[in-house]
């Protein structure tokens, strides 16, 4: 009796049938979107496929380590390919690039842990029990029976422990123990990727950082607390977009915080929102789901556009009514 899912068995076959392959993440891809994209990449080249790894945004530095042959790379127009598989990806839209310039193919596979996917490929896993899209590739490899070298071990244990945010999140499971450990055990550099993913931050990431202790608001009686990152506090910092991972969690930790949220503006009109809940009753995929994006129940985020104080308002009311009668 199999012990996984038949959906496995059904991609497995769609990937033996076919030779050339392009595996794409969301746009500013985070920890699990480049260790899965990459895990992935690396196992169909071991396969004896042929394969191209895009993603519209370059990889953070942070996770440049995990990718010391330059697989990651922009999208290029007019290129054909029977196969696309999209990783850790909510939406076909969150793609951009990546998801435009692969349209050419035959079949696209959509491999993703967000509640929020639509189921947007033409064959889909997306299981949202799982707490990382890194999980779901070891799971497919292990089942394909691939080898899991060191390098992909890499990658995965930094999809799967970034996702988590260390195995500390609720949506960490024990199977999620169990996978980092196998990992661990099949070459993954534990040392090495907690010094290169926590312990080695740019500067410019501290400067942003002081903004964030220095500017952040409460309200709804310190249950809310949110903060504006403007293109000005980027130029003056000398940071980036991919400097903003994580930095959500430092106002989320504030012991009455239920609800923490970022606006981060993109361009004059258009904001982007993160936002992070502590409490399992205050679901802000819901609330992101109000403005056009999604995620997760506990971590979520939007593009959202007008004015900015506009943006503020209605997000802050959406977030307010989502904790009235919570306690």
């Amino acid at each position: 009796m199999k012990s996984y899912p038949k959906i496995i068995d059904r991609i497995l076959e769609v990937i033996r049938r076919h030779k050339t392959f392009c595996i794409v993440g969301h746009v500013r891809p985070d920890g699990d979107c480049v260790g899965s994209q990459l895990g992935l990449t690396l196992a169909l080249k071991g396969a004896g496929k042929t394969v191209v790894c895009w993603n519209e945004d370059a990889i953070p530095p942070k996770y440049k380590f995990l990718d010391p042959d330059g697989l990651l790379q922009k999208p290029r127009p007019g290129k054909k390919f029977d196969c696309v598989i999209a990783t850790d990806c909510a939406s076909f839209e969150r793609l951009g690039k990546a998801g435009r310039f692969s349209v050419n193919r035959k079949m696209l596979i959509n491999i993703d842990h967000h509640e929020s996917n639509p189921n947007y490929g033409d064959v889909n896993w997306v299981s949202a029990r799982e707490s990382s899209c890194g999980e779901l590739i070891f799971r497919l490899l292990k089942v394909a029976r691939w080898p899991i070298t060191r390098p992909i071990a890499d990658c995965l244990f930094a999809a799967v422990s970034t996702d988590t945010g260390s195995f500390q999140y609720p949506t960490t499971r024990p199977g999620t123990f169990h996978t980092g450990a196998e990992l661990v055990t099949r070459g993954a550099n534990l040392a090495k990727i907690c010094d290169e993913v926590y312990q080695s931050y740019s500067l410019s990431r501290m400067r942003l950082l002081r903004h964030v202790y220095s500017k952040f608001r409460l309200t709804a009686n310190d249950r809310i607390a949110y903060l504006w990152l403007k293109q000005a506090d980027f130029s003056r910092t000398g940071a980036e977009s991919n400097d903003t991972e994580g930095l959500i969690d430092h106002i989320r930790a504030i012991e009455p915080v239920v609800v923490a949220c970022v606006f981060e503006e993109l361009e004059p009109g258009l904001t982007r929102i993160s936002l992070r809940s502590k409490n399992p009753n205050v679901n802000v995929n819901e609330i992101a789901a109000q403005f056009g994006g999604g995620g997760h129940q506990a971590a979520a985020g939007a593009r959202i556009p007008g004015p900015p104080l506009s943006v503020q308002r209605k997000v802050i009311a959406a977030i307010k009514r989502a904790l009235h009668g919570v306690k």
